[in-house]
Order: C-alpha cells, then structure tokens, then sequence
C-alpha cells in the first residue's frame, strides 16, 4: 500500500509540474527542490542563484524554490528528476550514491585530509568526472556545496572513542558507506529519513545521529542530543542536480545562464557555510551541549578495513589513489 501511494504521489506531482512549465510571463519556472530549512546556507544559496539567473537572462529564467521536504525525501526528489517530473534538485552525496554509484568514494571517512583538500577535488577534473558520472541515471550534477564535515551526536553519553559507538543505534543516510562506516566503529547503523529523525532521537528509536554543525543546530537535534564529538569523519559535499530531461529542453544559451548563477551561489554558499558552522557551535554550547574534540586515530583505524573492499574495483580504487596522492 505505501508503495503505491508513493509512485501515485510522485506521478501527481509530476502533472502539476508539466502542467506549470511557465509562469504567467511567458518566462520559463525551474523548480528546485530540497530538504532543508529555509535559513540553511543553501537555501540562502539557492535564492540568489535564482536572483542572478533572473538578471543574467534578462527575466526569462525563474527559480522557483520548494523547501523543507515539500516534495518529499531527498530519494524521492531524485526518482522525480528521473522522470522528468522535477527540475533541480539539491541532495547529499549519501544519497546520491545509491543513484550514481561513482559518487559512493566521496563518502569515504578520512579520505580528505582538510576541507581544502576535499574542495581541490571536487572543484577540479575529480569531481567534474563525479558529476558527469550520473548522466547515464538521468541525472545531470552541476557542482558541489560545502556541507562540512559530519560528526557524531548522542543522548545518554559522549562518543570519545570507537568503543563509545558499541551497543548504540546510530542514524545514518540511506547509504551503504554510512552504514559500513558506522558498523566498522562499533555503532549499529539505523537508516532514518532526516525529517523523521527528531522524532526518532525523542523516542528512543536511535541513540544518536551524525551530521555537521548547521545542521544540528538547525534541526534543534541539540534539544535531544547533549554530547557532539567532532570526529569529523567525512567531509561529504551536497550535490545540485538537474535531470536531463530538463537539461536537453534548455537552449545552449539558456545552459551559460544556469552554469553561472550555479557557479556564484557556490561561491556565496561557501562563504555563508564558514559562518555558519561558528554560528552552530557557538549556541549549541550556550544550549547546554558539551562539544568534545576526540583523537581521531583511532576512529580512522577502525575504518581502514572499508578501503580494502574497493581494491577489486579497479577504477573507483584509482580515483581513491589519485585523491590520498593529491596534494592540498
């Protein structure tokens, strides 16, 4: 039953939205969704993209923003893009991965040694590869917001060492990797739609998540959860995605305007994220939670057994290489 009701909501949604194609204008409406809140950076992000791409086409695109989980999860917003039915969409390369499975490396722990080591690669022929990777799903990357990197946050005790995760259910992204990850240090990994998760922590049905710090501090996870221990295991990007459907009825002029609103809102997001994680941490400690700065090593240790999975996969092994050897 909840089945259909899914693949029923997903084709009405899809009829509105080629009903509505363009404003009464005459302009033309992309509509872009995501599962954030609105005063997260990349909303913010997303705004004045829709700003710049008004005036770089002189009125005749128009960004039409759904936030919040309007249009469902983030898995779902993907199998719209997928149909046609949908735009643009923002997700989490968690997510992603189960879509283009060549994005699953950027959620790797430890692979990055330093957020400018993790930008070098997604802004350069690595991550242009990653993007172009999903166009044979249907699904056209157009680059890569900051989201920090992800830490854990728990209920009953601090997460200070590996042993700590033991006889924890940890809330995880619907991605293999999370889970791997989660398992390998210990934790019981527990996948959990994000907008379910607040629910989850006050009832017991996880013991903690995992996120950055915008994230903890915008979804009010720090109520219920009083221990955040910056393990920073992943550094792992958002990705904005366009289906192709979309992206082959957009004329080669129309494509330059999107290319550069896209391009400035990386630029405004990145900014906006350095902020705003100061921000995060700052009134999440005024709350009452105790931010804790574990030793890492032996969180890295724990996870090393997940790189050895990929050396019968020759190419996303290389690209693994390739971004350890990169130098920052």
């Amino acid at each position: 039953m909840w089945v259909k009701m899914r693949v029923f909501s997903i084709f009405f949604i899809g009829i509105a939205f080629l009903l509505g194609c363009k404003n009464s204008e005459g302009a033309k409406t992309i509509r872009l969704a995501h599962t954030l809140d609105v005063n997260h950076s990349v909303h913010q992000a997303m705004v004045k993209m829709g700003e710049d791409l008004r005036e770089l086409s002189d009125d005749r695109l128009h960004i039409e923003i759904y936030a919040n989980q309007q249009l469902g999860t983030e898995r779902e917003c993907l199998e719209l893009l997928q149909i046609g039915s949908l735009d643009m969409a923002k997700v989490s390369v968690g997510i992603l991965e189960n879509f283009a499975p060549k994005m699953k490396v950027l959620g790797l722990p430890f692979l990055f040694r330093s957020k400018e080591h993790s930008f070098k690669v997604m802004d350069g022929p690595i991550g242009q590869q990653l993007l172009d990777s999903g166009q044979k799903y249907w699904l056209k990357g157009l680059g890569f917001y900051d989201a920090g990197s992800r830490s854990f946050y728990s209920k009953e005790r601090p997460i200070e060492h590996p042993d700590d995760l033991e006889g924890l259910k940890i809330r995880v992204m619907e991605s293999k990797t999370a889970m791997d990850m989660v398992r390998s240090m210990g934790g019981s990994p527990t996948p959990i739609s994000w907008g379910e998760l607040y629910t989850s922590l006050q009832q017991g049905v996880v013991d903690g998540a995992e996120n950055n710090p915008p994230s903890f501090y915008l979804s009010r996870h720090y109520e219920v959860c009083k221990y955040y221990s910056l393990s920073e295991h992943t550094f792992l990007p958002d990705v904005l995605i366009a289906g192709t459907h979309f992206w082959n009825r957009l004329s080669e002029q129309e494509r330059v305007w999107l290319k550069e609103a896209v391009k400035n809102s990386m630029v405004y997001q990145r900014k906006l994220w350095t902020e705003a994680e100061t921000k995060a941490l700052k009134e999440v400690q005024k709350a009452g939670v105790a931010v804790i700065r574990p030793n890492k090593q032996p969180f890295e240790q724990r996870v090393e057994k997940i790189y050895r999975q990929y050396e019968d996969e020759a190419e996303l092994y290389a690209i693994i290489q390739e971004i350890k050897a990169m130098e920052q």
